[in-house]
């Protein structure tokens, strides 16, 4: 449904850069730094030019205060508030966002409260035109992440250390706002927290009471409304929380002006006792209660996860306008697009039910680092969101072009978002669920064959071809796969006439002469395959409006350089099929100036077992040696993941020539034995040699490593091997699983 077709235009469209400052142990890990935002003074000029109306951002206390009475220095923030009033854009900002507190004034002590009432004064005289605020971001969420579950500073792992921690953040909350209130009256307060819903078996029915309760436990407090009546008092009381201080909270509440729902895929939960159905699913112990919490998404085949009902609930719980302030997931682009969608499409529905809905919120503008541990270690994880930082420039990725219609009013139009999320699909329920739900003939709800835009995959047969199939399954993109023998790239009159049929939004062209020695002694073979056929399809695509995808090679340079090749360094050949991709290179970007270009390296994955790692591996099992290179660098592609990321560039609307190669340099005979280690195989057997020793027709360069300049999109080659060796395991033709973003 559009906007227009509501008639709601006073709903705004926000934004909000992630700005978590959280501490573990000692060390506070800080995604700021991380995502690069304070070294780039002009990211508000990106953010601008995406038609949004307020900005959430941040002003953090443990960064601008780490020690009690020194001075601020309010340079770069000075400088980012004076951009956003330059551009018109409202700043919401944030003083605390996860945080345990500067360490003279902790989260778990009383110095927190009145520590961040004073640095809120201070902020509100820095910068008195600002009318938003957020003084702790998420306060029930922080204090279940430090008090309850222990996964932050200070640790805590009972009710008692989560009550304390949420009352200091509650009352902090309550003390900023009259101290900003005292600056500038108009003031007003925008409450985030995370809302999902609890569900379960019967016979954990109690927790699940006390669960669903506990959900607006933060925004109750603030609001002044936990009295002896309140379903948690007794709780509280218990849990070390005196009467006078929930007496406070009556007598000071601060209603928000803004009830801030945050809400993702995995936030509704579902509790089970049957912890068998669950397979690897850790149970939870509490007390005599041995329970599955998991994601109610996966075990429920009705429970759609989603923003309306969670609008609606907060909406009539407090008759205070709602804004959904935080549309974010950690999956592949067109999952991402389809989250922000439904919860515009969420957001439209509520306010049509009755809601005072007052906006959406894409979040993590530069995406978000280490949530896949809940930032308790720095691994280098990253999810992107509307900016891709991986490049020396942030790259806008799909998700700009779907909040960019949104926020003028436009019905958002992607290919991408004519199939349902994964959370709407059947694959999304674990087996036993399935299996259940599908008892007695049952259709389960999810996917729904209707007309959709579709991708061409050209190649289908092959490595690459059959790749790219099984992950337009896992990610519910619609596509047509064809043969060689099908759409003939040698036949200018058949690739057109594919292409007529189909109409695809974008063609993969998964096809190759892939010979390198023989192409020495078939040079026309080789060219007609790589250059000419390349060259026609690019033409075709061009002609009917639709990007091609097509791939190179790291065969186009010549390896006299002992630095990792990017996209600008010069080709220079040293082999005839090295020749056929630098023609098709030059060819298809004139022909085709949207055309994506991949160049990559030499692929290995567990569907295909002739490629190196899996061909080493059953040589060195069988007790037979192993010739291998010793003298020869490259940059081993794993196959899963270099279709993940080129679906997400072709999703993104990237062009050009892209280098995809897994990050590392390594010799042949090296990564062998890499490939042994952790597969468990003994090394043994591997020889190394000199690549001369192999007498290969075709001359290779000696190096031939590959990064990119333009965006590191590939994960490490350790990471590569990992996950190869998990696949085999598992015994997955694909190298990858259903998605399970976020652990929130």
């Amino acid at each position: 449904m559009t906007p227009q077709a509501t008639g709601l235009y006073a709903m705004e469209t926000w934004a909000g850069i992630e700005a978590t400052v959280n501490r573990v142990g000692g060390r506070y890990y800080n995604q700021l730094v991380w995502s690069g935002h304070l070294d780039r003074p002009d990211d508000i000029d990106r953010f601008a030019c995406l038609g949004i109306s307020a900005i959430r951002y941040p002003v953090i206390w443990e960064m601008l205060e780490p020690a009690e009475g020194e001075a601020i220095n309010w340079q770069f923030v000075d400088q980012q508030m004076g951009k956003l009033r330059e551009k018109g854009i409202r700043a919401i900002v944030g003083l605390v966002h996860h945080g345990s507190g500067p360490r003279h004034a902790s989260i778990e002590s009383p110095r927190f409260a009145v520590g961040l009432e004073r640095f809120a004064r201070r902020v509100a005289e820095r910068f008195p035109w600002i009318d938003s605020y957020t003084p702790v971001n998420e306060p029930l969420t922080t204090a279940r992440f430090c008090g309850l579950y222990g996964l932050w500073y200070p640790h805590g792992g009972s009710h008692r250390a989560f009550a304390r921690i949420l009352l200091n953040e509650c009352r902090g909350t309550i003390l900023a706002m009259r101290a900003i209130r005292e600056v500038n009256p108009s003031a007003g307060l925008i409450q985030t927290d995370d809302l999902g819903r609890i569900y379960g078996t019967d016979g954990l029915c109690k927790e699940i009471e006390y669960q669903n309760d506990r959900r607006w436990l933060a925004w109750d407090l603030i609001c002044g409304l936990v009295d002896r009546n309140h379903a948690l008092w007794r709780y509280l009381r218990t849990s070390g929380v005196s009467e006078d201080e929930l007496r406070w909270f009556l007598d000071n509440g601060c209603p928000p002006d803004v009830i801030g729902v945050n809400h993702y895929p995995t936030s509704d939960r579902f509790l089970d006792e049957n912890v068998d159905l669950y397979g690897a699913v850790a149970p939870c112990e509490g007390g005599a209660m041995r329970y599955v919490d998991t994601e109610a998404v996966r075990v429920l085949p009705e429970a759609v996860a989603g923003f309306e009902e969670r609008l609606l609930e907060a909406w009539r719980r407090y008759r205070i306008p709602v804004a959904i302030t935080e549309s974010h997931l950690g999956c592949t682009r067109e999952e991402q697009m389809r989250w922000f969608a439904d919860s515009w499409t969420a957001a439209v529905a509520a306010r049509e039910n009755g809601a005072e809905v007052r906006a959406v919120t894409a979040w993590s503008l530069l995406g978000a680092f280490n949530w896949n541990s809940l930032v308790t270690r720095d691994e280098g994880y990253y999810e992107p969101g509307v900016f891709d930082v991986r490049g020396v420039e942030p790259r806008e990725t799909g998700i700009a072009s779907v909040l960019r219609a949104v926020a003028a009013g436009q019905m958002p139009r992607h290919p991408a978002l004519e199939q349902p999320g994964w959370w709407r699909r059947p694959e999304r329920l674990f087996e036993a669920h399935r299996a259940l739900a599908t008892r007695g003939g049952d259709r389960l709800p999810g996917k729904v064959a209707v007309p959709c835009s579709q991708l061409l995959i050209l190649g289908a047969t092959g490595t690459l071809g059959r790749a790219f199939v099984a992950a337009c399954e896992i990610r519910g993109l619609a596509y047509i796969a064809c043969s060689r023998q099908e759409a003939d790239l040698r036949n200018p009159g058949a690739v057109r006439d594919v292409l007529r049929a189909v109409r695809p939004w974008a063609v993969i062209n998964a096809t190759g002469y892939v010979r390198v020695d023989e192409a020495e002694i078939d040079q026309e073979g080789c060219f007609e395959v790589n250059t000419e056929g390349a060259v026609r399809l690019a033409a075709a695509c061009e002609h009917f409006g639709a990007p091609v995808l097509c791939f190179s090679s790291d065969l186009v340079f010549d390896g006299k350089q002992w630095s990792a090749y990017v996209e600008s360094d010069a080709p220079g050949p040293l082999n005839i099929y090295g020749r056929s991709k630098v023609e098709m290179e030059r060819r298809v970007s004139a022909e085709a100036p949207k055309a994506l270009i991949a160049r990559t390296s030499a692929f290995f994955g567990p569907a295909d077992n002739w490629n190196f790692v899996t061909h080493s591996l059953n040589t060195l099992r069988n007790g037979e040696s192993l010739r291998v290179p010793e003298d020869v660098i490259v940059s081993p592609t794993y196959v899963p993941h270099l279709v993940s990321a080129a679906l997400d560039l072709l999703i993104d609307g990237a062009s050009g020539i892209w280098h995809l190669a897994n990050e590392g340099e390594i010799s042949w005979a090296g990564f062998a034995r890499l490939a042994a280690r952790r597969c468990g195989v003994s090394e043994a057997g591997i020889v190394g040699c000199s690549s001369e020793e192999l007498n290969l027709c075709a001359e290779r360069p000696i190096f031939s490593a590959l990064i990119s300049e333009r965006g590191r999109v590939m994960p490490s080659l350790e990471r590569a091997i990992c996950d190869y060796s998990e696949a085999v395991i598992r015994g997955s033709s694909d190298g990858s699983s259903q998605p399970r973003p976020g652990l929130r």
